[in-house]
């Protein structure tokens, strides 16, 4: 097993300001995404302008962060803020949901593709190939902050956090895990798949089928919220469940797309 290593949550302290790891990957996950689609500008022949870029990534972290906050209150605890609402805006307690956040991106996103006079699907292809940079920073830093880690395992890797909550255990870094198939891998994948023109759809299929089927994975070894549990049978939970439609979704999402006969 492995000793967690002594990495403080906070990364600089101004007096009484605390600037936090999660907080900081929060802001280079949204500037690498801008970055990388600003590189595909100058360097491919695509009808988008910097600007384009740049609203279209405000747009899109504001939906993503905004819904992620409300889909935590909705999906893992909602009796908590039904008896007290404004808790939803007390964002310094934590609590981030990335279904939620899926959802905020989908109604910012096709909020800017109308604004643009844009096809939803032309907008989203444009931007998901970058997405999993934020996700595989954003699971580092909660591997840092010491949460939603892992179940118990006697593996060689398996870690023993500092936190008392998770038991002084050996357990499984399950947020390396989702480091690195929903931000690595699935960056590499959709880099592939986006080297050449495709279909319309086929990037935001590849990416929901990708993501859901590896959050799937995933969560067979990540211990569920105490608050919830497993759902079923003592092996599903809350990740599971939501995850499952973005599978399907995906996947008739890339099926329709790929029947069209010229990519685009």
């Amino acid at each position: 097993m492995i000793a967690f290593p002594d990495i403080n949550p906070v990364a600089v302290q101004l007096g009484p300001l605390a600037i936090h790891w999660y907080g900081l990957a929060y802001i280079a996950g949204i500037g690498l995404a801008w970055w990388l689609l600003l590189r595909r500008v100058q360097s491919r022949n695509v009808a988008w302008t910097e600007k384009d870029v740049g609203d279209l990534v405000f747009w899109a972290a504001l939906g993503a962060v905004l819904g992620g906050r409300v889909g935590y209150a909705l999906f893992y605890n909602a009796d908590a803020y039904l008896d007290d609402p404004t808790a939803v805006f007390a964002v310094w307690r934590g609590g981030m949901s990335f279904h939620g956040g899926v959802l905020g991106f989908i109604f910012a996103t096709a909020w800017f593709a109308r604004s643009r006079q844009r096809r939803f699907l032309e907008v989203s292809d444009f931007l998901v190939p970058v997405v999993p940079v934020g996700l595989g920073l954003g699971r580092i830093a909660n591997f840092v902050n010491q949460e939603l880690w892992g179940a118990p395992t006697e593996l060689p890797w398996g870690v023993v956090f500092t936190n008392p909550a998770a038991g002084l255990v050996a357990r499984h870094p399950s947020q390396l895990y989702e480091a690195i198939l929903e931000g690595a891998v699935l960056f590499a994948i959709l880099a592939w798949v986006t080297r050449v023109p495709r279909q319309t759809g086929v990037a935001s299929g590849v990416f929901l089928l990708g993501y859901g089927c590896f959050r799937c994975l995933v969560e067979f070894v990540r211990e569920p919220d105490a608050h919830i549990g497993f759902l079923a049978d003592g092996w599903m939970t809350m990740g599971q469940v939501l995850s499952a439609p973005m599978v399907l979704a995906g996947a008739v999402l890339l099926a329709l797309s790929l029947r069209r006969s010229e990519p685009r």
